[in-house]
This record gives C-alpha cells, structure tokens and sequence, in this order.
C-alpha cells in the first residue's frame, strides 16, 4: 500500500522531470571544480549529495505544489484527474511527503557545507512560495524560473564554500529559460485563468503576444550563457553547447502557434530534457577537457 502511493507520489510530482534543473546543478558544481575546488574523490562525495538535495528539494516543491492548488486542479478540465483531486492520494500522505522530503534535502544540505545548510531554509521558502505567485501576479513564471535558477549557484557554493558572483548568470540564464517555457506551457490554460481571475502572461497580454515574450525571455537565456562563457574564460565546447541550445529552442518555438497548442506538450517535455542534458554534455566536456582560463 504504502509503495503505491509512493508511485502514485511521484507520477504526481512528474518525478521524471527533475532532469530539467538537475544537469544545470551538476555543471554549476563541475564550474565551481574548475576554479579550484575539490580533489576528484571530494567532488564525486559532492555531487551525491547536491543530486539528492536537488531531488529533495524539487520533491518537497512539487508536492507542496499540488497540495496549494487541488482546489484549482479539480475545477480544471486539464487537471481534475491529478492524483489530489482525483481522490488517489489523501492531503495528510502528501504533508507527510513533504515533511519527509524537506527532511532529505536540508540532511544533504548539512552533508555538505555549514553555509549550504544555513540557506537550506531560504531555498525552502523560495520554491514553496511559488506556489502563491498566480494568485497575485503576473510574473508567476519567473518567480518559478528562480526557484529553478538558484541551483546551479547552490551548487557552486556546495563545492566552494561561498558565492562567486559569476555563477548567477547561470541562474539568470535557467530563470529565463525556465519563465520562457513556463509561458508557452499555461498558454493552455488561457481560457481557464481569465474564469477564474488567476494571474499569467498569456492571460495579461494573450496568446501571441504571451509566446512572443517567451521567444524574448530564451534569447536572454542565451545572452546570459554567453556572458558566462566569456566571464568563466570556457572554451569551444561551451560555444557549441549554447548554439545547439539556441538552435533547439528556436526549434521549440515553431512547435507551438497561437492558434495551435497540439504540441505544447513536445515542446515543453522534449524539448526542454533534450535543452538540459545538451547543455551539460558540452559544457562538462569543456570542462574536462580543455584547459582552465584565468
């Protein structure tokens, strides 16, 4: 019993989709090595720990998630059968979740640094908090970007110890990236927010104009990459990484029309996974294999 609702849990948190943020963790830790951190021993330690701090927290996040928004979720054709709503899961397993999880993720936090461990329950407070954010703004989306843009800065102070300013264009870059795909993904929920009076960018500006911003919010992405590249001293790897970003998002983007969401769902699931990982290979193999800058 206990072991179905534990896969039920995590079918509800889609806990298949932690490889979005979780490749951008890992080269904010592998960036953090290349300045000076861990001998390699140390550093496969690290690495543990900062995964299962990412699944910690994410699982904490998204179930938390689920909880604030059941009563939405049932009212939502496109949501009504979550696993809440639907009546599989109980409110008081899904607390209990995120009791356990917020447990696991400020235990690793303490595993790997005092500083990791004193943020440990701002990092908390940020992704539990946006869960709030469409209920009074706009903006929702790059309060989500954040709360996905603040790992790869984790994960450096993970290794070192302490925060070097050139790491937030990282988080600046996965806040983009994620705002970016975040408002192509409610464009399907454009009638269903303007009835409820629930706050979003496709809601705010429409459709088109909603998409256009996201193409807008994946080119700063871009730019921020490419600003750390330079500021980091990488290499050609790392170029190529961010052109074969661009080129799948530029390819995203002419998945989904305003007048046609039917693949809103491979732009936003496929797409994205393929963006993450492309995105480690490249830059953890500029990383490993061509010499350090300065």
């Amino acid at each position: 019993m206990m072991l179905h609702r534990l896969r039920l849990t995590l079918d509800m948190i889609k806990f298949e989709h932690s490889v979005f943020a979780l490749p951008f963790a890992l080269t904010g830790a592998l960036l953090a090595f290349r300045q000076g951190g861990y001998g390699a021993q140390g550093l496969w330690r690290t690495l543990l720990w900062i995964v299962v701090a990412m699944v910690g927290a994410r699982s904490a996040a998204m179930t938390f998630n689920r909880l604030v928004d059941a009563g939405i979720d049932a009212r939502n054709p496109r949501t009504r059968m979550r696993q809440l709503p639907a009546g599989l899961l109980s409110s008081r397993f899904a607390w209990g979740f995120v009791a356990a999880a917020s447990a696991l993720f400020v235990l690793a936090a303490w595993q790997l640094n005092p500083l990791c461990l004193m943020l440990s329950p701002v990092a908390l407070a940020i992704v539990f908090f946006y869960s709030y954010t469409k209920r009074f703004t706009s903006f929702s989306h790059l309060v989500l970007g954040f709360s996905l843009g603040i790992a790869p800065a984790a994960a450096w102070i993970a290794v070192r110890g302490s925060l070097d300013p050139r790491i937030l264009w990282l988080t600046a870059a996965v806040t983009f990236w994620t705002g970016g795909f975040d408002v192509i993904y409610s464009c399907q929920d454009y009638e269903f927010d303007r009835a409820e009076g629930l706050y979003s960018l496709p809601h705010r500006l429409g459709i088109a104009r909603a998409l256009r911003l996201a193409q807008a919010l994946h080119f700063l992405m871009v730019v921020c990459l490419l600003a750390l590249v330079w500021s980091l001293h990488l290499g050609a790897l790392a170029l190529t990484g961010v052109a074969a970003i661009a080129a799948l998002l530029v390819y995203e983007h002419s998945l989904v029309k305003p007048h046609d969401l039917s693949r809103v769902n491979a732009a936003f699931f496929t797409m994205n996974g393929y963006v993450s990982v492309l995105f480690f290979v490249f830059w953890a193999a500029d990383i490993f294999l061509l010499k350090p800058g300065a």
